[in-house]
C-alpha cells in the first residue's frame, strides 16, 4: 500500500512548514540582536516578547469559533503571504537610517507574528487528517514535529554562519523570502475544505465558542489529551529558565557544554521520532513515553556530571516524540471533524498559556526551590500521569484478554 502520508498534498505542507520554521527562526535571533543594537535595552527585548504574546492568546480566544468555516488551504497560504511581508518593515526602518522606523518595524512585525502564528498553526494541525489517512497521521505528525524542532536547532547556527558575511538587515531579506517559498509550496496542496456559509454575529460567535467547549467536556479523551500535552509545554517553558543556570552554574560548564546540552534535546527528537516508526502504535507506547520523558528530568536532580546531564537530554528527546506525535494522532482521530480546527485552536491556546506559566513558576524565587529540585517537581509532575494512565491501559489490556478468553472457551 502506497504511503499516503508522503503523497504529494503532504509533501507541500511538509515543505512549506521546514521553510517557514527555519525563516522564523532566523528572523527571531535578529530580531534581538537589532533591537539590543539600537537600545542596549534588556526590558526592550521583554516588551518586544509581549507585544508577540498577548495580542496572539487575546485573537486565539476569540477566533476559535469562525476557524471551522474557512477554506484552510486558502488561509495557510495567504497567512505565509502576510508575514513574508511583514519581515520586510524592520528591513526598511533599517535601510531608512531612523532607529524610531526600526523599532516600529520591529514592533509590527511581532504583532503580525503573534497574530497569525497560533492561527497558521491550529489550522496546518487540523488540516492533517485530510492529507492522510488515519493509520498515517501519527508517522505524519512524527515526521512534522520532529522536523521543526531540527530546523530550530539547525536555523541558529546556519544565522550565525550567515552573519559573519553578510550585514544583519540582509537576514529580514532572507525570512521574508523564506515565508514567501512557503506560501508557494503550500500553494500546491489540493483544496479539500469547504467554506460553510454563516451568520457573522455576536450571538453566532457566543453561540459556536459555548459549543466548542462543550464538546471538549463531552470528549474527556481529548481534555485529558490536551491536559497531559499541557504539561510537558509546562516543562518546556520551566526549562528556559532552568537550563543554562544548571550547567554555567550547578555543574560549572563552559559556554560550549551548554551549547551541546541544548542541541542534546532536538538531536535526541530526531532519534526518537526514527525510533517510533519500528515501535507499535498504541496507548502503551504513547504513555510510556511520557512517563520516560517524565523520568529524564527527574534524572537531571540526580544528574553528577554535565555529561549524564546531556545523557539526560538525549534521552527525553529520544521519548518524548512517542507520547507527542501519538497524542496528536489520537486527537486528530477522536475530535469530530466538523468541529476540529476550533477544537485544535483550543488545544493550542492550554498549550501556549502553560509554557509561561512554567517560565513564571522556574522564575519564581519565593518558591525557594534550588534548580535541582524545580528539575524533580516538573519531572514529577509528567511522570506520576505517565504511570497513572501506562498502568491503566494495560490492566484494560489484561481486562480484554481475559474477555476474549472467556468468549474462546465458552
Amino acid at each position: 500500500m502506497k504511503n499516503k502520508s508522503l503523497s504529494r498534498p503532504f509533501k507541500a505542507l511538509w515543505i512549506g512548514e521546514i521553510i517557514s520554521e527555519f525563516g522564523g527562526a532566523a528572523g527571531g535571533i535578529i530580531n534581538g540582536l537589532l533591537l539590543f543594537e539600537i537600545t542596549g535595552s534588556k526590558e526592550w527585548k521583554g516588551a518586544l516578547w509581549l507585544v508577540y504574546f498577548l495580542p496572539s492568546l487575546i485573537l486565539q480566544g476569540i477566533s476559535a469559533p469562525f476557524l471551522n468555516h474557512v477554506i484552510k488551504e486558502r488561509m495557510l497560504k495567504n497567512i505565509q503571504r502576510v508575514r513574508s511581508f511583514a519581515y520586510i518593515l524592520p528591513l526598511i526602518g533599517y535601510v531608512s537610517g531612523t532607529e524610531m522606523g526600526t523599532i516600529a518595524g520591529l514592533v509590527v512585525l511581532q504583532c503580525v507574528l503573534g497574530l497569525l502564528q497560533p492561527i497558521y498553526a491550529s489550522l496546518s494541525f487540523s488540516l492533517l487528517p485530510d492529507l492522510c489517512e488515519e493509520i498515517e497521521l501519527v508517522s505524519a505528525n512524527s515526521i512534522l514535529d520532529g522536523t521543526m524542532r531540527l530546523m530550530s536547532f539547525i536555523a541558529p547556527g546556519v544565522t550565525s554562519l550567515l552573519l559573519l558575511v553578510s550585514p544583519l538587515y540582509i537576514i529580514y531579506g532572507l525570512s521574508s523570502l523564506m515565508f514567501l517559498l512557503s506560501s508557494i509550496s503550500l500553494s500546491q496542496i489540493p483544496q479539500v475544505s469547504t467554506k460553510r456559509v454563516a451568520t457573522w454575529s455576536k450571538k453566532f460567535w457566543w453561540q459556536e465558542t459555548k459549543a466548542g467547549y462543550q464538546t471538549f467536556i463531552q470528549f474527556p479523551q481529548l481534555l485529558r489529551l490536551t491536559l497531559l500535552s499541557s504539561s510537558v509545554q509546562f516543562a518546556v517553558g520551566a526549562t528556559l529558565v532552568l537550563n543554562v543556570p544548571f550547567i554555567r552554574g550547578e555543574l560549572s560548564g563552559e559556554a560550549w557544554e551548554y551549547a551541546i546540552f541544548a542541541g542534546m534535546f532536538p538531536i535526541g527528537y530526531a532519534l526518537g521520532m526514527l525510533l517510533l516508526t519500528k515501535l507499535p502504535k498504541n496507548n502503551k507506547t504513547m504513555y510510556a513515553g511520557l512517563l520516560g520523558g517524565g523520568l529524564s528530568f527527574i534524572a537531571l536532580y540526580f544528574a553528577p556530571t554535565i555529561y549524564i546531564a546531556w545523557g539526560c537530554e538525549l534521552l527525553g528527546g529520544i521519548l518524548f516524540p512517542m507520547f507527542n506525535a501519538q497524542s496528536s494522532a489520537l486527537f486528530q482521530q477522536k475530535a469530530p471533524r466538523e468541529r476540529l480546527t476550533q477544537l485544535s485552536a483550543v488545544r493550542l491556546l492550554f498549550l501556549r498559556i502553560t509554557m509561561p506559566l512554567g517560565i513564571l513558576f522556574a522564575s519564581s524565587s519565593f518558591l525557594g526551590m534550588s534548580t535541582r529540585m524545580t528539575y524533580l517537581l516538573i519531572g514529577v509532575i509528567i511522570a506520576v500521569p505517565g504511570i497513572y494512565y501506562l498502568i491503566r491501559t494495560r490492566l484494560q489490556i489484561d481486562d480484554n484478554a481475559i474477555e476474549d478468553q472467556v468468549k474462546r472457551t465458552s
